[in-house]
């Protein structure tokens, strides 16, 4: 057209038609398993003596989640200006957890960062594994507790009204059970809708505002309380706490700021305001395990070992001791719970249906006594 560029400028990333969709409550982030890969890679290539922007560069190549080669790269890039790495992770708090951060920066200044790496590979591994173990033993459950809910559903909009149609030409009152299922089944055009509302309102509330502090002051201690899961929980609790602050001194970080981090990474409220407490009474110059013992959220197993541990100056290898056998415990409890719940939803299921075509045969039953 005869025009010529005055001036060309390149533009920034994720703009124009360079900019990621991304639906909210739909785009995957960067999660611990990808991490715990990427931290054990980092490690080996800074061991075997790869400078830190080439590793950086090899990472955000090779990993297979696109949100973390896009925030690698941007570690690398202010890297590259002089930043440290510590610093550029702590720009990405959303996606690195705390207790990396900080384990990165001890790495950092003692001049051991692949030691560093090592130790949160292998503490987000085992974390993997306590989640891997945790969702397969609540798939079972959930699953039949949401088919018995759409086989419920199904009987009240499909088959009751089919039922209610030859019970009206009985010319009689029908009983109790089956009436009260049809009275449901009416309300289910005005209440199904209601309860689909309600339960998409609760759910987008809730991913809002489940981690703020007014919930989890709620919610966190009913979880430890509850009857069959409550158990379960705390020992989950104990074993991440255990575990991340046996890293945390392992990599040197001071224990006042590791007794904070651990409370945040701990996953429960009621252990976070313990180490709350805790922290302040060593502050005042207490030791650990005086103040822990003050606080019922810890089995007396702990302390004690944790006590042993500061008298003999072991305590990292007595926290990983009682880390390693709370995860033996989880491990057991979640077997345990899994071969309990199984006859006693398949019993729920059972009753639920059962009841239900009862219900709809009794006035067939009420029939067949009076012709007799």
């Amino acid at each position: 057209m005869g025009i010529s560029p005055i001036s060309i400028k390149e533009s920034a990333d994720g703009t124009g038609l360079n900019r990621e969709i991304s639906i909210p409550g739909f785009s995957k982030g960067v999660g611990l398993k990808d991490l715990a890969i990427m931290s054990r890679q980092m490690a080996t290539m800074i061991g075997s003596g790869l400078s830190l922007l080439r590793t950086l560069n090899i990472l955000a190549e090779q990993t297979e989640s696109k949100p973390l080669a896009k925030i690698l790269k941007q570690v690398r890039d202010d890297v590259e200006t002089g930043t440290s790495i510590s610093e550029s992770f702590g720009k990405h708090g959303k996606d690195f957890p705390p207790i990396m951060i900080n384990m990165v920066r001890a790495g950092e200044t003692g001049g051991f960062l692949d030691g560093a790496l090592e130790s949160i590979a292998a503490n987000f591994e085992k974390e993997v594994k306590l989640r891997g173990t945790i969702k397969s033993a609540m798939t079972y459950p959930v699953l039949v507790l949401v088919m018995a809910l759409v086989a419920v559903v199904v009987m009240l909009i499909f088959i009751v009204p089919i039922f209610e149609d030859m019970f009206k030409g009985l010319g009689s009152a029908l009983p109790i059970p089956t009436q009260i299922l049809v009275d449901i089944s009416h309300s289910m055009v005005y209440v199904g809708p209601a309860l689909i509302v309600i339960i998409v309102g609760f759910t987008i509330w809730w991913n809002g505002n489940k981690h703020t502090e007014r919930v989890r002051k709620f919610v966190d201690p009913i979880k430890l309380k509850l009857p069959v899961f409550g158990p379960l929980l705390k020992k989950i609790a104990v074993a991440r706490f255990s575990r991340n602050f046996a890293n945390m001194i392992g990599a040197g970080v001071p224990i006042l700021q590791a007794l904070r981090i651990v409370g945040e990474t701990s996953g429960n409220w009621v252990i976070e305001d313990a180490l709350v407490k805790v922290a302040e009474s060593v502050r005042q110059g207490q030791s650990i395990s005086a103040p822990l013992l003050a606080q019922p959220v810890f089995p007396p197993m702990v302390t004690q070992m944790i006590a042993v541990g500061e008298d003999a100056g072991s305590l990292e290898t007595m926290l990983n001791k009682i880390a390693d056998f709370y995860d033996d415990e989880v491990q057991a409890s979640t077997e345990q719970l899994t071969a309990a719940i199984e006859p006693i939803m398949i019993a729920f299921m059972g009753v639920v249906i059962g009841g239900m075509v009862v219900a709809l045969y009794m006035p067939i039953f009420s029939i067949a006594g009076a012709v007799k």
